[in-house]
This record gives structure tokens, C-alpha cells and sequence, in this order.
């Protein structure tokens, strides 16, 4: 009935090469070079992400501290009754 999408209309002069997926190499080349790469990625990027994570971790921890003192009972009020 109809074409696919990709054989729509022919192109004169255009010519297209293609790989069979068969012949790929899906992780060629993953550990020589994605490892050294990650690990590049990772120093680049550390001193813009670490500094404001670490100061929201202290702010959070600060104030979950401050919340934990601030609802404990004061032994002093309760030093007269009986």
C-alpha cells in the first residue's frame, strides 16, 4: 500500500551507509575509555556540585538539631512537683 517513513521519496545523489545492528559493538571501547572519562567528568564537575550540597547537608542538620533541642521538656519546671 504505502511506503515507510524512511523510503518516502528518493533522493538523487544522496547516498546513505548503515551498519547492521548484528555488526555493532554496543560496549567497545566502554572500560579504555569511559572509565578515564567518568572519572574526568567527575573532577570537572566536583567543585561546583560538592560546596552547595555539603552547606544544605550542615543547614539541614543545624536545623534539625535546633527543632530536637527546642521540644525537649526543661527539667527545671519540673523540679517541684510532687
Amino acid at each position: 500500500m504505502g511506503k515507510l517513513f524512511g523510503n518516502l521519496a528518493h533522493v538523487s545523489g544522496v547516498v546513505t551507509y548503515s551498519l547492521s545492528p548484528f555488526e555493532q559493538r554496543a560496549f567497545a571501547g566502554a572500560i579504555s575509555h569511559g572509565v578515564p572519562n567518568l572519572w574526568f567528568r567527575f573532577k570537572s564537575q566536583a567543585l561546583r556540585v560538592l560546596p552547595p550540597l555539603l552547606m544544605s547537608y550542615m543547614i539541614y542538620d543545624y536545623g534539625e538539631k535546633l527543632h530536637a533541642q527546642s521540644i525537649r521538656k526543661d527539667p527545671k519546671e519540673f523540679e517541684n512537683d510532687e
